[in-house]
């Protein structure tokens, strides 16, 4: 299959699909003699493990560890119970710097109570202030910087 079937048979689009390719997660396709790429059955599953983890999360370096799991069968899964291990914890400190980020918008939205004049709006006041009284949000750590 030429690569705008395998988009629609993974639901994915051409551009994301160039993009794993480029990242070395999808394996290079056959080309034809006017050098299309081709695309088969196994490109289809591997795109459709890719996107699921996508949709959990998963940054591409820990993509790329799963495929190499994946690649190795007969190899001991203690490896990936690992990365799973890892990528929970990192759930779990974003979900506890969402849920302050969360506490830090309802503390702003409490300054202005009433619909009055942007004037004496009390969340404009306090986004404008130097030194605001909220309290200081901790520094985020993202599992891979810039690949969400």
């Amino acid at each position: 299959m030429k690569i705008g079937e395998l988009a629609q048979a993974a639901d994915t689009a051409v551009e994301t699909i160039r993009f794993y390719e480029r990242e070395k997660l999808l394996p290079e396709p056959a080309r034809t003699s006017s050098n299309y790429r081709t695309y088969g059955p196994e490109h289809v599953e591997r795109l459709t493990f890719i996107r699921h983890c996508r949709s959990l999360d998963m940054a591409l370096d820990e993509i790329r560890s799963l495929l190499r799991f994946k690649d190795a069968p007969d190899d001991n899964c203690a490896g990936v119970n690992d990365l799973l291990d890892q990528h929970i914890g990192h759930v779990a400190e974003r979900i506890r710097e969402l849920r302050a980020l969360e506490s830090q918008l309802k503390a702003l939205r409490q300054r202005c109570c009433e619909a009055d004049a942007t004037s004496s709006c009390g969340i404009l006041k306090e986004l404008s202030s130097d030194s605001p009284r909220l309290p200081a949000r901790g520094a985020t750590h993202r599992h891979v910087h810039g690949t969400h």
